[in-house]
C-alpha cells in the first residue's frame, strides 16, 4: 500500500487532504505539533505523531520508522500578522522546517514531496489573471517565507533527483477553516452569520479575490502525487469575487438579511487578486468541481451543524 506522510494534517487544508487520500486508499502517516491544528480533526484511520517540523532529530525517527513514499507538506507558520511581528519565527517554521523535510526525503528515499505554497508570494498584480509566469514580489515575511522553499525545491531536485510539485493556492474556504485569528473571510463571516453578528468589511467592499473550496484543494494534492513534476501550479478558480457579493451570496443561502459594517480600508490590503489556473487544467487535467455558491452552501451547512451540535452539549 502506498504510504504518504501528511505535515500539517490536523489543520484545515491538510486534514481535508488526509480524509481524501484514505477515502482513496492510501496508507497516511500525519504529522503535527497542534499548534493550530485540532486532533478532532485527524481521521481515525491515519497514524499520528505529535510532533514540530522544526524538531529533526525528531522527524527522522518518524521517517525511519514510517518509510514515506511520498510527502505532502501543508505544516506552516501562517498568519501575516505574525510574520511581520515576529518574522524570525516565520522563517523557522516556514523555511527551515521544510529544509528539515527536504533532508528527511532525500535520506530515507521519498519519491516526491507536494509543497502547499500561497497566492501572497506574488504581492500586488500587476496584471490578472496572475499566472505562473509572473514575477514573485511578496508583500510581506509570510509571503516570503512560502517562496524560499520553492528555490530549495528546485535545488534538491536538481542535487539530489527529489522530485517535486509545488502549488500555489488562492483563497481556500471550506469545513474546519478557523473563523478565529487568521481565519479567513469565508470562515469569518459564517460563524458570524451564524452568531448572528454583523459583517465587517475593511473598504468599500469592492476589492475581489479567488475563492477556491478546499475539497478542490485536496482533489489537487492527489493529482500532483503522480503528475505535475517539478513544476509549480496556480490552484484556483480563475474568476473574482467581490466581498460585498460574497456577504450577499452567504446571506441568501442562510437566509438572512445581516447588513454589512463597513470600516477604513486596511493598510497593505491588496484590491484585486485572482490567479489563473490554465496550466493546471493543461499539465494536472485538474479543474475545481465546486462552484462558489455550492461550496457556501456545503461550508455553511458543517457549520451549522457543528453549532447545533455544540449548543445541544451545553443544553
Amino acid at each position: 500500500m502506498t504510504k504518504v506522510l501528511v505535515t500539517g494534517g490536523a489543520g484545515f487544508i491538510g486534514s481535508n487532504i488526509v480524509d481524501k487520500l484514505i477515502d482513496e486508499k492510501y496508507y497516511v502517516v500525519v504529522i503535527d505539533n497542534l499548534s493550530t491544528g485540532k486532533i478532532e480533526n485527524i481521521n481515525k484511520a491515519a497514524v499520528f505523531y505529535g510532533c514540530d517540523i522544526t524538531d529533526i532529530e525528531r522527524l527522522k525517527i518518524i521517517f525511519r520508522t514510517e518509510e514515506p513514499d511520498y510527502v505532502i507538506h501543508h505544516a506552516a507558520q501562517i498568519s501575516v500578522q505574525n510574520s511581520v511581528s515576529n518574522p524570525s519565527n516565520d522563517a523557522r517554521n516556514n523555511i527551515l522546517g521544510t529544509l528539515n523535510l527536504l533532508e528527511c526525503c532525500r535520506e530515507f528515499g521519498v519519491k516526491k514531496i507536494i509543497y502547499a505554497s500561497s497566492a501572497a508570494v506574488y504581492g500586488d498584480p500587476e496584471y490578472l489573471p496572475i499566472d505562473e509566469r509572473y514575477s514573485v514580489n511578496p508583500l510581506s515575511p509570510y509571503g516570503i517565507s512560502k517562496h524560499t522553499p520553492e528555490h530549495y525545491m528546485e535545488m534538491y531536485a536538481e542535487l539530489y533527483g527529489l522530485n517535486y510539485t509545488v502549488l500555489r493556492y488562492s483563497n481556500a474556504y471550506g469545513p474546519r477553516q478557523d473563523p478565529l485569528g487568521e481565519g479567513g473571510v469565508v470562515a469569518i463571516f459564517t460563524n458570524n452569520l451564524l452568531l448572528g453578528k454583523p459583517l465587517v468589511i475593511y473598504g468599500d467592499g469592492k476589492q475581489t479575490r479567488d475563492f477556491i473550496y478546499v475539497e478542490d484543494i485536496a482533489k489537487a494534492n492527489i493529482i500532483a502525487l503522480s503528475k505535475g513534476d517539478r513544476e509549480i501550479f496556480n490552484i484556483s478558480t480563475s474568476s473574482q469575487t467581490s466581498v460585498n457579493e460574497l456577504s450577499e451570496i452567504l446571506n441568501e443561502i442562510n437566509q438572512s438579511v445581516i447588513k454589512p459594517v463597513y470600516l477604513p480600508e486596511r493598510h497593505g490590503d491588496i484590491k484585486d487578486s485572482y490567479l489563473s489556473n490554465e496550466k493546471a487544467l493543461n499539465q494536472l487535467g485538474w479543474k475545481p468541481e465546486f462552484s462558489l455558491y455550492k461550496g457556501l452552501e456545503l461550508t455553511l451547512r458543517y457549520y451549522s451543524l457543528l453549532y447545533d451540535s455544540a449548543e445541544k452539549s451545553y443544553a
